[in-house]
């Protein structure tokens, strides 16, 4: 059995009786219009430009300027991203807002083909391409979804990332409830998003910037206090300018 397949039988039972293993190389369950967006960033990723510099340019140089000049590149975000995780081989592992798949397709390596990771994004374009570019990948799938309201069973993942993303989620709190949900018993979350300031100017800056780009600003124990109010313990925290990595496990 292939990846969608594996992941369309992960789908609450309404879902997966009304809705097809997939369409246009995955399962989309969004109508065409899509969810409400919170703003210009979100916006900009709706578009087919940014999807073919995604990878290359945009998320690089944009985390940069986050998380500062010191502050971990791309390769080291994705071995922050398996080791909050935990992976090993055979888990099923959750990647929500994969975008064009750059973190989908490294954990699938981790995981190997006894395991499935699913990708999960609310753009057309970036799926579209995160599809194109992970051919022969049996292990993976994607689902056009909304993060804030999971489409899967209970229990359904051993592992859940939410990497560049929490921050742009009309009700994050909402969508942390829907990733707990999901998680099995010892199952592990790994969040990368923003994080407040602790001087005036940088804040006031802060505070301009959510209001013309649509991005959160969490702050510094805000998601860390989150996690732990739903039941995950071991939560750590690296804090990398105006963004951080969080991970966690939830205790059965």
């Amino acid at each position: 059995m292939d990846g969608t397949a594996r992941a369309h039988a992960l789908l609450t039972d309404a879902l997966r009786a009304d809705k097809p293993p997939a369409s246009n190389g995955f399962i989309d369950l969004l109508p065409p219009e899509g969810l409400p967006s919170t703003g210009l960033t979100q916006n900009l990723m709706l578009t087919r430009v940014v999807p073919e510099i995604y990878e290359r340019w945009w998320r690089p140089a944009l985390g940069r300027v986050a998380k500062g000049v010191f502050g971990p590149g791309m390769a080291e975000e994705r071995r922050i991203a398996r080791l909050l995780l935990g992976l090993v081989p055979g888990d099923g592992v959750l990647d929500i807002a994969c975008g064009t798949g750059n973190f989908t397709r490294d954990f699938a390596r981790t995981v190997g083909p006894t395991g499935l990771v699913v990708g999960l994004d609310a753009s057309t374009p970036m799926l579209m391409r995160a599809v194109d570019d992970t051919g022969g990948m049996e292990q993976v799938a994607y689902v056009r979804g909304d993060a804030q309201d999971l489409p899967f069973r209970d229990q359904s993942f051993d592992a859940v990332c939410c990497f560049a993303a929490l921050h742009l989620f009309a009700d994050p709190m909402k969508a942390l409830d829907s990733i707990t949900r999901v998680l099995t018993d010892g199952g592990r979350v790994a969040i990368f998003t923003s994080c407040r300031g602790r001087s005036a100017p940088l804040r006031t800056w802060e505070s301009v910037m959510e209001r013309q780009s649509g991005m959160r600003m969490f702050e510094r124990d805000e998601v860390v206090d989150a996690l732990e109010a739903r039941g995950l313990t071991q939560v750590r925290q690296r804090i990398a300018g105006v963004t951080q990595f969080v991970g966690g496990r939830l205790d059965g």
